[in-house]
């Protein structure tokens, strides 16, 4: 099973649409999963033509995109249980944030967006992910998403690349 994982695309703000290199990701993904800030209920549909798509709301998304994906889930994939929220707020950072938020629930991953800035590190026995921007990279190198892969063990990985066209 291969789950594309994305955040922050905001489209039509940062970008009109989706880069090639994510697109050619989302040809073979059997799942897609967006942490917020779509921006737009249409990002959605795009990506649903892909692959079955949920996620979470950002901080500047819509009421109808909180009305229909909400703030914060958990998703199960086989036997690998993802934690998904944005990861905005005013106290703490948005690490600590995210972590917080799933401080009662069984996950293995946190999946979380915000910040725009990738991250991968393990913190006890789950693994935090931020997948960066495929649209925004702010000042980080590179723009990115994830590529988690579940078979009889799982891996989790960025996909780092430089233009967005």
């Amino acid at each position: 099973m291969k789950v594309v994982i994305l955040s922050d695309t905001h489209i039509p703000m940062r970008a009109k649409k989706l880069p090639h290199a994510l697109t050619v990701m989302l040809q073979d993904a059997d799942f897609i999963v967006h942490a917020g800030d779509w921006q737009q209920l249409d990002v959605y549909h795009e990506l649903a033509a892909y692959a079955e798509t949920d996620g979470v709301a950002g901080n500047v998304d819509p009421w109808e995109i909180a009305d229909k994906f909400g703030r914060k889930k958990v998703l199960t994939f086989a036997q690998v249980r993802v934690g998904v929220i944005h990861g905005d707020g005013t106290q703490k950072t948005t690490e600590q944030r995210a972590l917080d938020a799933f401080a009662d629930d069984e996950v293995d991953i946190i999946v979380f967006g915000h910040s725009h800035i990738p991250l991968m590190r393990k913190e006890k026995d789950v693994l935090l992910f931020n997948p960066g921007s495929p649209t925004d990279k702010r000042r980080q190198p590179h723009y990115s998403f994830g590529v988690l892969e579940i078979g009889d063990t799982w891996e989790l990985k960025h996909v780092y690349f430089d233009e967005k066209d």
